[in-house]
């Protein structure tokens, strides 16, 4: 596959979880709640995370901002669930490996997370694809 084809459909990847994002939405019951924000673009999320017994069991997410950044939310929550806390994280240091275009652990599957990778040509984007992966990492250390 060209670039430009594989650089295509990364596009239509992030618009579709833009468009259609997956896990938006609240959790009300014993859960930890992380609000976020970048104030240099207004993006803001508000995350929702149900941790038992050291797995992420559900994550849901609110908020507002650009097709990055609610993208990449989209992405994180459909990668998280199901997941122990320990490869919580660890997929969240490779995704910060990723947006500051250095070499990443790929012994991972990222899914349609990978879609995000070009982001790092694009330093003032970079905020906007880790908003809610920071959020993540800020809420399960709540939880610890």
């Amino acid at each position: 596959m060209a670039f430009n084809n594989l650089d295509t459909l990364y596009r239509q990847v992030i618009m579709d979880h833009y468009k259609n994002p997956r896990n938006r939405g609240t959790l009300n019951e014993d859960t930890v709640n992380i609000h976020m924000n970048n104030p240099t673009c207004g993006d803001r999320i508000e995350l929702s995370l149900k941790v038992e017994d050291g797995k992420v069991v559900d994550a849901k997410f609110e908020g507002e901002g650009c097709s990055i950044s609610m993208s990449s939310a989209s992405m994180m929550t459909q990668a998280i669930k199901g997941q122990e806390v320990d490869k919580a994280f660890k997929m969240a240091h490779i995704f910060s490996d990723m947006m500051q275009g250095k070499e990443y652990d790929d012994s991972i599957d990222l899914g349609d997370i990978e879609a995000l990778q070009g982001v790092a040509k694009f330093p003032a984007r970079i905020k906007c694809a880790t908003l809610a992966w920071k959020a993540m990492e800020k809420g399960l250390n709540e939880q610890k």
